[in-house]
């Protein structure tokens, strides 16, 4: 039960984050928002790191390292194919490559799983599809290109889970600070290299920008915009990195093998924090294919917990 509640709140705090980069990408390049979202994300850490502790040791540094690297190149390949290719297509398949890699990593390794538990990861694994399912009128045509890139790209959104999996259960925060220093640094390299600040193209979190495409909210006075700008992108780094914080303690809140692919279909379920939050702030309707992901996920849930 823990390790549903903590796997839920990630992807929740994942999916309040992806929705805050959103906003802020409508004025600034989604990479220039993440990297500095990220950069933001290392203070939080700190502070954490000071109240609960952390063992930098060399396994934890190295899997924090990988989760770091993962992280990064995870999320400029997405920003990749969804410039080559339709959103409607790349998104859903990004999100079940990101779900799916853990899963097989873990029956791989020889976790055994119960008729319940693999019934409730299918359906989770359809309510990703669902929730992350979204409308492209951009004409974009699927290629090979595209389809390659957006599967590793899900590949490396899995490794991150797969990466704090390894970390040691005593590291504490370390490894999340490893791991968020690097992505910073990756990020902010590819934001510096690849141009101007302001946007001119380009997109957020797939999830994120089908919600907020064509949205009314009103801009606000234009003396305000550079502040409420500010607070967006810290907000976003803030909750990013408290998502981290769950995902490696609901991997760690567990003996059981299945935790890990528990925690990464899950994980992967952060598509409904944004659709939820979009819906409060903004008044964006849900379509009826995402009200569907969202009863199958949390039925999946309800399985996952009594599995």
């Amino acid at each position: 039960m823990l390790t549903v509640l903590l796997g839920l709140s990630g992807a929740l705090v994942y999916g309040f984050a992806d929705f805050l980069g959103g906003l802020a990408s409508r004025r600034l390049r989604a990479v220039t928002v993440t990297a500095v979202a990220a950069a933001v994300g290392i203070v939080p850490l700190l502070l954490g790191l000071v109240v609960v502790g952390g063992e930098f040791t060399g396994t934890a540094v190295l899997w924090g390292a990988v989760a770091g690297a993962s992280g990064g190149v995870a999320v400029l390949l997405l920003y990749r194919a969804l410039a080559i290719g339709p959103m409607s297509v790349l998104s859903p398949l990004t999100a079940v490559f990101a779900a799916v890699v853990p899963v097989l990593v873990a029956v791989f390794r020889g976790t055994a799983l119960s008729g319940l538990a693999v019934a409730a990861l299918v359906v989770a694994v359809v309510a990703v599809v669902l929730v992350a399912a979204v409308r492209d009128t951009s004409g974009a045509r699927v290629t090979v290109g595209g389809l390659v890139t957006a599967a590793v790209a899900g590949c490396g959104f899995g490794g991150i889970v797969l990466a704090y999996d390894m970390t040691p259960s005593d590291s504490g925060v370390a490894p999340l600070v490893v791991a968020r220093v690097l992505q910073a640094v990756l990020l902010g390299t590819a934001a510096v290299v690849s141009g101007p600040v302001a946007r001119s193209g380009g997109t957020a979190d797939p999830a994120t920008e089908a919600v907020l495409a064509g949205s009314a909210a009103p801009p606000g006075p234009s003396g305000r915009r550079p502040v409420r700008l500010l607070v967006t992108v810290v907000a976003c780094g803030v909750l990013d990195a408290l998502a981290n914080v769950f995902v490696q303690a609901g991997l760690h809140s567990s003996e059981d093998p299945a935790t890990l692919p528990v925690m990464s279909v899950l994980n992967a379920l952060y598509p409904i924090g944004t659709v939820v939050l979009a819906g409060v702030v903004l008044r964006e309707r849900l379509t009826a294919v995402q009200w569907t992901g969202i009863a199958l996920a949390l039925a999946a849930s309800v399985g996952l917990a009594l599995a």
